[in-house]
């Protein structure tokens, strides 16, 4: 019974002696995406980005129209031409479409490795301007919007930043 109260006493004593505990880091938050979609700077890399991304696509659509467009006459031709020149045909169009799959996948790989680069380099130019701004601010610890489940909106500088971006570009 005397262990008893003895234990019941020191866990007592410790809920008692809890306080607490306040930060003294000053932690904000950003939305790194909208960041890049709004701000001068992030607009124009994505223009680019996304004209590359459409110019691509145009080529691939008229090279794939035309290989359409071979197979059509082929199967008109079907009946018509000789059993060998049909397999000379097939074998041709087989070759062309192959060719449109390796460049298709050579202009993905392309566009991705210019995407990444692109944005690499576009993140290299807005962090010295964050970094200050973080300075400036006496920001400690800057968290990105999805890492955070829910926060004071005060602490979201999202539309500084931007205004900051838009004024060093």
């Amino acid at each position: 019974m005397i262990k008893f109260k003895f234990i019941i006493s020191i866990f007592i004593f410790f809920f008692i002696s809890l306080n607490s505990v306040f930060s003294a880091e000053n932690i904000a938050f950003l939305d790194m995406e909208y960041v890049i979609k709004n701000s001068n700077i992030g607009k124009s890399v994505l223009s680019k980005i996304n004209k590359l991304d459409k110019s691509n696509i145009e080529k691939l659509k008229i090279r794939e129209n035309q290989l359409k467009k071979q197979e059509e006459d082929i199967k008109k031709k079907k009946n018509i031409i000789s059993k060998e020149e049909l397999d000379k045909e097939i074998k041709d169009l087989k070759k062309k479409i192959n060719d449109f799959r390796i460049e298709k996948d050579s202009m993905v790989k392309k566009f991705s490795e210019i995407k990444k680069k692109e944005l690499s380099q576009l993140y290299q130019k807005i962090n010295p301007v964050i970094q200050s701004y973080m300075d400036k601010e006496k920001i400690n610890i800057l968290l990105d919007v999805k890492n955070i489940i829910i926060g004071k909106s005060s602490y979201n500088i999202t539309d500084d930043v931007i205004d900051e971006l838009n004024t060093k570009f």
